[in-house]
């Protein structure tokens, strides 16, 4: 039995079958501390402010319509009942910086962040004949401007807006919610005999994570600079320009109407505003959980590539290893990426990997000595751990050419393989092993 080399692999191939298990739990480890990790964030979020949706503004004016209904008794009655027409601005100009900052919950770091909005631009007369709608029953005194905040408990300053030479205090919510959920409104005089509604206002408020803008206006022009180096761009529209350094960004988008898929004046609910969304998401340079997740991606070619290197040491140097000595020697590898996770939370990933390889390396070069009682044997075993480490580092941080040097990486070490086993007689290579 211990001369049988088909018996030795099927042990080996069953060993590493069973180290799947470790592995396994070792991913669900990482799939918990990210977890961990993201519930720190929204505990923050949510006593700072969350991430920050602004949609600004909308013109909602009620008007009455009359229908005839019939009673129980055959007799009728005519029933007035009140929607709201809603219009977007001409123009929409939002100027605005984003000041972050990094919290902290634990061992995580969070970003956060307080913003400072110049909002202006100008609305046109309303025109409800574009909404078939007759002007005399529509109730102009009624007419409200609302902003969209999606939260407001972080907004920081008494909002005021200056409409059409008026200076008017904004109020907690909103007439309809037929544009958006949460936000403020101010209501506001439309005179007959005025063609154009500047308006102006100022808005300061905390959020994290990120910020997106609604592009309401036939033109809608934002202009956002942070000093943040780490941002990413998302939503609907990425920006027209922008620029990007260690010291921060700056970017410019510019959203025609014709860009997005619902009119300047509509009544009754409205959603695919928010699907035209666009704006900046502040990344953390924390991607260590992702790292290491992919690491763990390549744990079996570990085990299977160090199993492969003390079983050609066991056929052609004549060495005694137990199928227990490969299983610790296995347990040692899917150690090495609890390390990993764990080093990575305090010192980054890249010094993890570092320290954890170093380790590993060190100790199963340690425990092979044991084995091979021979040092030649344990220095090629240590050199060829050490590339291993570096190539699936490697692998690891060239994520868009990850597939194309690991396919290459596996194909020298397949011709390697076939190299060194060319003149192996495998019918007597168990004898006296």
């Amino acid at each position: 039995m211990r001369a049988s080399i088909g018996l030795k692999v099927f042990t080996i191939a069953f060993l590493v079958l069973i180290l799947l298990i470790p592995l396994n739990m070792v991913e669900d480890l990482v799939w918990e501390r990210e977890n961990y990790r993201q519930q720190a964030m929204m505990e923050v979020s949510g006593t700072w402010g969350n991430h920050q949706s602004v949609t600004a503004l909308v013109l909602t004016i009620p008007f009455h319509r009359y229908s005839v209904i019939s009673n129980e008794d055959g007799s009728e009655k005519t029933v007035q009942t009140t929607y709201h027409a809603h219009f977007l601005p001409a123009t929409l100009d939002i100027e605005g910086t984003v000041e972050p900052e990094k919290r902290k919950r634990g061992i995580y770091e969070v970003v956060v962040y307080s913003s400072e909005l110049d909002i202006h631009g100008s609305f046109d007369r309303p025109d409800f004949s574009k909404l078939g709608i007759d002007e005399d029953k529509v109730q102009w005194d009624q007419a409200k401007v609302s902003l969209g905040l999606s939260d407001l408990r972080s907004i920081q300053n008494e909002v005021s807006l200056d409409w059409a030479d008026e200076t008017i205090a904004f109020e907690p919510g909103i007439p309809d919610q037929d544009a958006f959920y949460s936000g403020i409104s101010a209501p506001v005089h439309i005179a007959e005999d005025r063609l154009k509604y500047d308006f102006d206002l100022n808005l300061l408020f905390n959020g994290s994570n990120g910020l997106q803008f609604s592009p309401l206006g036939k033109v809608s022009q934002v202009k956002l600079a942070s000093n943040w180096p780490d941002p990413k761009f998302d939503g609907a529209f990425l920006p027209g320009a922008h620029d990007v350094s260690s010291e921060g960004f700056t970017a410019e988008w510019e959203v025609l109407q014709l860009n997005r898929n619902y009119p300047q004046e509509f009544e009754g609910t409205m959603n695919e505003i928010t699907a035209s969304n666009f704006g900046v998401e502040l990344l953390m340079p924390v991607d260590h959980y992702m790292k290491s997740t992919r690491a763990i991606k390549y744990g079996l070619m570990f085990i299977a590539l160090t199993f492969l290197v003390y079983f050609f040491s066991q056929i052609q140097h004549k060495v005694r290893i137990h199928p227990v000595q490969y299983l610790i020697v296995g347990l040692a590898i899917c150690l090495f990426f609890t390390i990993l996770i764990a080093l990575s939370e305090h010192i980054g990933f890249d010094k993890a990997y570092l320290v954890g390889s170093a380790a590993i390396i060190t100790m199963i070069s340690l425990y092979s000595l044991s084995i091979f009682k021979e040092k030649r044997l344990t220095a090629i075993l240590a050199g060829i751990l050490i590339v291993l480490y570096g190539f699936i580092y490697i692998i690891i941080q060239m994520q868009d050419y990850s597939l194309l040097i690991g396919s290459i990486g596996l194909f020298i070490i397949l011709g390697l393989v076939m190299y060194i086993s060319r003149n192996i007689d495998w019918y007597r290579a168990g004898e006296d092993v």
